[in-house]
């Protein structure tokens, strides 16, 4: 993988990205991480992002995981692509004792009528903590297992800034979020998303495919800085901050 910009054309080493990708140590801080199409897609013909997704990205997707201290993800993403507790086979291991991480990620599951992907339960594995409403938490309340932690943000709707406190407050600093589109958008309109960082697959798909983000148009549109630019055999790397003040 090389680097394009901002400096001249260079070839990076695991530790330069890790640099390049080393989360604020003073704040929390909510990075979002998507793979798109040429033409927008964020899914190919499946409905999966896997089927988008180079071998580069698919590198740089394990760094981002071993970095974080959680995974923030929709239930219907979730229950799309798969989603399991995080094993040690998924992350660097002594990348993450080295900067002090716990052994595995967790995953934070947001859903708001607590229909949860059963795969997404076991037991083995990284932690899982399903975030939820008040209201849905009295109405199945039996619907997340004890080896489970409930976090409640909101009394009827999932509210993004209660769950960054909440997930903060548990010692999660660290967060990333892997979608899907309606909870970046969620994200990014209450001021919550600090970082995307979006590849780009050399390819186009056409289709139904979803954006990388979904509902309500975003008013005032969300500004954002370039940070850098990195290529691999194709596939472009675009890593944004948000504009802030």
């Amino acid at each position: 993988m090389q680097s394009l910009f901002p400096t001249a054309p260079s070839e990076l080493s695991d530790e330069d990205l890790a640099g390049l990708y080393a989360y604020p140590v003073e704040r929390t801080w909510v990075r979002s991480n998507f793979v798109s199409t040429v033409d927008g897609s964020v899914q190919g013909a499946d409905g999966r992002s896997g089927s988008i997704s180079p071998r580069a990205d698919q590198r740089l997707f394990a760094l981002l995981r071993s970095l974080c201290d959680v995974i923030l993800v929709g239930a219907g993403t979730a229950r799309v692509e798969g989603y399991q507790p995080v094993q040690p086979t998924e992350v660097d291991a002594p990348l993450r004792r080295r900067l002090g991480l716990t052994e595995l990620p967790a995953i934070a599951v947001v859903s708001r009528s607590l229909d949860l992907p059963e795969a997404l339960l076991a037991e083995d594995g990284g932690p899982v903590l399903v975030v939820t409403t008040a209201a849905a938490q009295r109405s199945r309340p039996d619907a997340v297992p004890d080896h489970c932690e409930t976090v409640l943000a909101g009394e009827e709707v999932v509210d993004m800034p209660t769950v960054v406190d909440q997930l903060s407050a548990r010692g999660h600093q660290r967060m990333q979020c892997e979608g899907g589109p309606r909870l970046l958008r969620d994200l990014l309109d209450s001021g919550c998303c600090d970082e995307l960082c979006v590849s780009i697959a050399p390819t186009a798909v056409a289709g139904p495919g979803h954006r990388m983000t979904e509902g309500a148009a975003l008013q005032p549109p969300v500004p954002l800085v370039l940070r850098h630019v990195l290529e691999q055999d194709g596939s472009l790397f675009c890593r944004y901050t948000r504009m802030r003040g």
